[in-house]
């Protein structure tokens, strides 16, 4: 009789690894490339999705927390530092160090929250040492607002940043969107 094995891959991950307490990020655009895939649960595999214009790169790996759903519908977002660009489809374990909280106005009028929680691999050298969002340069944290404000206003959104919270309400925002 067959038994049933466990079902695997990117969909069934979990979004924080309990034994380490590290985030599942999975990275879907990567640092400095201008393309942006979007993973595709039913089929298991990554589909290319938008193109930022001319000039417009991403600021550090993006993607997403694997079993979360935020407000959106859509996993939980996250920006994730590290030593060099990874690729997509990479799973990345990271230590949250805050977020950035914000709303996000749909073309068609829907506002609802849409955070960007960002972390460090936890094998980076170069930010080993980063714990909390507050230890990071503020230009720089200006600047990763101002990519998010500019990324959704091609799309005809609006997207406004409320506050930044550190890691421990970061951590919070997966385990209810869990």
């Amino acid at each position: 009789m067959p038994t049933s094995k466990p079902r695997r891959g990117i969909a069934n991950l979990p979004a924080v690894d309990e034994e380490s307490g590290d985030v599942h990020a999975v990275i879907e655009a990567v640092k400095g490339t201008r393309n942006k895939f979007k993973f595709r649960p039913d089929r298991e595999l990554f589909v290319h999705d938008s193109v930022l214009p001319a000039g417009a790169t991403y600021p550090f790996d993006f993607g997403f927390v694997p079993s979360t759903k935020g407000e959106d519908g859509d996993p939980i977002d996250v920006l994730v530092l590290m030593d060099e660009p990874g690729f997509v489809g990479a799973v990345i374990p990271v230590r949250l160090i805050g977020a950035i909280t914000a709303e996000q106005q749909e073309q068609g009028g829907a506002i609802e929250r849409n955070d960007r929680l960002i972390g460090v691999a936890t094998k980076s050298v170069l930010y080993r040492d980063v714990k909390k969002l507050d230890q990071l340069p503020a230009p720089l944290i200006e600047q990763v607002e101002h990519f998010w404000i500019s990324y959704n206003e091609l799309k005809g959104k609006r997207f406004s940043p409320l506050g930044r919270v550190g890691p421990r309400a970061a951590m919070n925002l997966v385990r209810r969107a869990e």
